[in-house]
């Protein structure tokens, strides 16, 4: 199969990932397969993985507006897609004698039982059946243009969280990854807390809208499910533009270079801060106050912090703030106090996760269990809830978790 070499205009490096023997791609596309749980025509599918994740100026643009079909963009850009209509379309006969065990990979057999494909896989999956309808190039380039419209080009089209590469973490050039392995959970496994489900989807559901929004700070006791409400909005609006990004702790001095990364991106960000707080000889803080109050530099509508925090008060604080003045020579009394304590302040939102009472914590063992199918009375289910919080740590929605899994776990041995 002739690979059109040096035709492309956008999708330039298409020869890069053909290089090499049959044999030798055949094994990429087994690899590819194998990654995402794919079946079936695993060529087009990985036609369709190039079509997605590539970044150029042309799905750039798509990804800012409906690029105009008269535009001289969209001309250049159908003559590409033309030719990738031409490979994508390729059946048995179209493979050189030395091309055959390619053709393997048109009706690709899974190694393993039932469905095992991803989320980003079913993503792939399902714009190649599209693409695969497609009568001629107009229509297929215009079943790609609205993907790129809807969900963006590149990996932030096909992944909704990202994490800044660990090997970048020590000061060199950033790059952002995907999260390929996040937990799919929706605010309905947080059982409670509906006033404060409430306010983060309403102040999310804003910012997704293109109105006005702020920081949010989650702050409580741990178990309570802060984090598991964060992850929930990428299952509520990922479809919508929403994109989560994870900083640790290691990265958060990065903040200024992620949001340049990102902010030209016609997405919505998270910035996710999972337990935020600050020793009282940290000054990193201050960077992030920055970011909050909105510098110049740093001010974006598309960018947004969340946090969350064991702490209401994110940075140490001694006696020795509050008395600066007659033991640091500070000419104002506790400013140092005031400077930590703002911090907090610059979340536009607050909300507070406190740990469930015993009427609540009993609650949410019932909730688990009768999801899990549990099969234990009401009083014997109600006093393994009580052995258990006394042995692990209290009361609290991971306890009651974790108690489920535990009772789900030995009625199956």
């Amino acid at each position: 199969m002739k690979t059109k070499k040096n035709d492309f205009l956008f999708y330039t490096d298409w020869d890069e990932r053909v290089t090499g023997s049959a044999s030798a791609l055949a094994g990429k596309l087994a690899a590819f397969a194998t990654e995402f749980g794919l079946s079936g025509n695993v060529w087009q599918q990985w036609l369709t993985y190039i079509l997605i994740m590539h970044d150029n100026a042309f799905t750039m643009a798509c990804e800012r507006c409906r690029v105009l079909p008269d535009s001289t963009l969209m001309l250049l850009a159908e003559r590409d897609l033309g030719i990738f209509m031409e490979l994508f379309k390729a059946g048995n006969e179209d493979f050189d004698e030395d091309e055959k065990v390619l053709t393997m990979m048109l009706d690709y057999k899974a190694p393993y039982d039932g469905e095992c494909i991803t989320e980003a896989g079913r993503r792939i999956r399902d714009l190649s059946h599209r693409l695969a309808s497609a009568e001629d190039v107009k229509a297929f380039t215009h079943i790609l243009t609205d993907h790129y419209f809807r969900y963006g080009s590149g990996m932030y089209g096909l992944y909704k969280a990202f994490r800044v590469d660990p090997s970048a973490a020590a000061g060199g050039e950033l790059k952002l990854v995907p999260v390929t392995d996040s937990a799919d959970v929706t605010f309905d496994d947080l059982v409670g807390y509906e006033s404060q489900k409430k306010i983060l989807k309403d102040n999310t559901e804003a910012f997704v809208s293109g109105s006005y929004a702020n920081n949010v700070l989650l702050y409580g006791d741990s178990g309570t499910g802060k984090s598991t409400s964060i992850h929930a909005l990428m299952h509520e609006y990922s479809d919508r533009g929403l994109r989560l990004i994870e900083v640790s702790k290691p990265d958060r001095g990065r903040l200024p270079q992620i949001l340049s990364e990102i902010k030209k991106r016609n997405y919505r960000f998270i910035l996710f801060l999972d337990d935020l707080s600050f020793e009282e000889d940290e000054s990193d803080y201050k960077e992030l106050k920055a970011m909050l109050e909105g510098a110049l530099e740093t001010r974006s509508d598309k960018v947004l912090i969340y946090a969350t925090s064991n702490r209401r008060h994110l940075i140490r604080e001694t006696w020795g703030d509050r008395s600066d003045m007659e033991y640091n020579e500070d000419v104002h009394r506790s400013d140092t106090m005031e400077e930590k304590l703002s911090l907090a302040s610059r979340f536009g939102v607050t909300i507070f996760y406190p740990k469930p009472g015993p009427r609540e914590y009993l609650e949410i063992v019932r909730s688990l269990a009768a999801r899990k199918g549990i099969e234990l009375s009401g009083q014997e289910l109600e006093d393994a809830a009580r052995k258990w919080e006394l042995r692990h740590g209290g009361m609290s929605g991971r306890t009651a978790s974790q108690l489920i899994t535990w009772l789900a776990g030995t009625e199956k041995q």
